[in-house]
């Protein structure tokens, strides 16, 4: 009896600690869902460069068309494919390469987010920048802040996210498509606050996740 009962309390500990992990974890997707940029804030605010972080043609326009109004002095595409050129890109996003070329920075080495934010530190130092505007996804932008901030935490960085078609922001749960992404994203956002956390504390990790 007296063995029955032991293991029936350990039955209820270890349901109640799992109950709480699953509890934990849903509130913080929830939270990570409902913190998916809805809106470009401060849509104007002029910056010493835009980088865009390759991934969706919708970036690239954004990208060129921050550096056509005159908003930053240069553009800075990161994680780029070898062999693409600054001409072509320009093609892909329908502007002048006249008008653009000469302000725009390609680089090739990234391929991942913590890739994107170790490139784009690099290229800042080096033209001796202290602001940019982050172009990317917006269920992408929570991870590329977090990298960004972290690589280059005396940089000012401004979150300029687009909003891709396919992903249904409202009701995300009704969408296994959207939420499939949610879900996705989040993992690798936990995975990547994470491995700052043990960096911090002393310990070693990789940072950063895919794309």
């Amino acid at each position: 009896m007296a063995i029955t009962r032991s293991r029936w309390r350990l039955a209820r500990r270890t349901t109640g600690v799992m109950l709480t992990i699953i509890a934990g974890w849903t509130a913080a997707l929830v939270w990570f869902a409902e913190h998916i940029p809805r809106l470009v804030e401060n849509p104007s605010s002029p910056t010493d460069a835009v980088v865009v972080l390759t991934g969706g043609s919708d970036r690239l326009r954004a990208g060129f068309e921050l550096l056509a109004k005159k908003q930053a002095k240069k553009l800075f595409v990161s994680g780029v494919y070898r062999g693409i050129d600054v001409a072509e890109l320009l093609r892909m996003s329908r502007q002048a390469p006249k008008e653009l070329e000469c302000c725009v920075a390609l680089g090739y080495t990234a391929d991942d987010t913590a890739g994107n934010a170790y490139e784009t530190a690099q290229w800042m130092a080096k033209e001796n920048f202290r602001s940019l505007r982050l172009v990317t996804a917006n269920y992408h932008m929570q991870r590329s802040l977090l990298e960004f901030r972290r690589a280059m935490p005396a940089i000012t960085v401004i979150p300029h996210p687009v909003f891709p078609k396919n992903f249904k922001g409202e009701d995300w749960w009704n969408w296994p498509g959207t939420t499939r992404l949610i879900l996705h994203e989040h993992f690798k956002y936990l995975v990547s606050l994470t491995a700052g956390l043990v960096a911090k504390s002393g310990g070693v990790a990789k940072p950063g996740g895919r794309r």
